[in-house]
């Protein structure tokens, strides 16, 4: 037998005894994985920020009784990661969720919640939130969100929609053109929307009721109330008038 054939012979020897130490240690693994029980569900709220309509616990006690197998002490082995993370994104102020075990056995949840920007009232009927990505929210009983209120005769209308985009996007625009503004989200406490989409504005400091008309041209109109500020109050006093009408092009009307 010759030399080369010598390499060969041992060589494949060597890649056959490799390839029964692999099996080997994957077969291991498996039977350690199946042999794992659940240590724990861990529930993780991301970018949370000041919105807390997602409790931990809740979430934890929601998937134990919808899931059995996810107590403490039983094992690993068949538990669909899919069907709990549906069932957790099943929870209407869930956006996003994502599930998996670590190495320990715990199952892991990270939740992205819907932030509100938007609470809207209805005088007979429950109200409602509206998200930053335009998605209508029921309200929760453990938490009330500090935010623009919208009511008047359209609120029944956008309560029965399942998200407000793409049919009120100029709504969603004005929503956020004042949210995102320091000085106009203190100060702009609630919009009245009628069933044709004009808004009056209700302000923290000023009894002025403000005509803004439909939610289009927002940034010029803006300029007219931010002006009326300015130059208006500081010589009449903010007694003076009772509305503010900034709806036609180039002209603030104050009565």
């Amino acid at each position: 037998m010759g030399v080369k054939r010598k390499r060969k012979i041992k060589k494949s020897f060597l890649f056959s005894v490799a390839g029964l130490l692999l099996l080997g240690l994957i077969a291991l693994m498996e039977k350690r994985g199946a042999d794992k029980v659940v240590q724990a569900i861990e529930v993780y709220l991301q970018d949370s920020g000041s919105a807390y309509f997602v409790d931990e616990a809740e979430i934890v006690q929601l998937l134990e009784n919808e899931f059995p197998a996810l107590k403490p002490g039983n094992s690993l082995k068949g538990i669909q990661l899919g069907k709990i993370e549906g069932m957790v994104e099943s929870h209407p102020f869930v956006k996003n969720a994502e599930v998996f075990m670590d190495l320990k056995g715990n199952i892991v949840v990270k939740i992205e919640q819907y932030r509100p920007v938007a609470r809207v009232l209805r005088p007979m009927a429950a109200h409602g939130y509206v998200s930053v990505e335009g998605a209508v929210l029921p309200t929760s009983p453990k938490y009330t969100a500090r935010v623009l209120t919208v009511e008047g005769p359209l609120a029944d209308v956008l309560l029965n929609e399942e998200e407000l985009y793409p049919e009120y996007a100029d709504l969603m625009e004005l929503i956020h053109f004042i949210v995102q503004d320091d000085f106009w989200r203190a100060q702009i406490t609630g919009l009245e929307v009628d069933g044709k989409k004009n808004i009056k504005m209700y302000q923290q400091v000023g009894r002025q009721v403000i005509e803004f008309g439909k939610p289009v041209d927002i940034e010029e109109k803006f300029k007219k109330i931010d002006l009326f500020y300015k130059e208006v109050l500081p010589v009449r006093g903010w007694d003076t008038y009772k509305r503010v009408n900034v709806k036609y092009k180039d002209q603030i009307i104050c009565e």
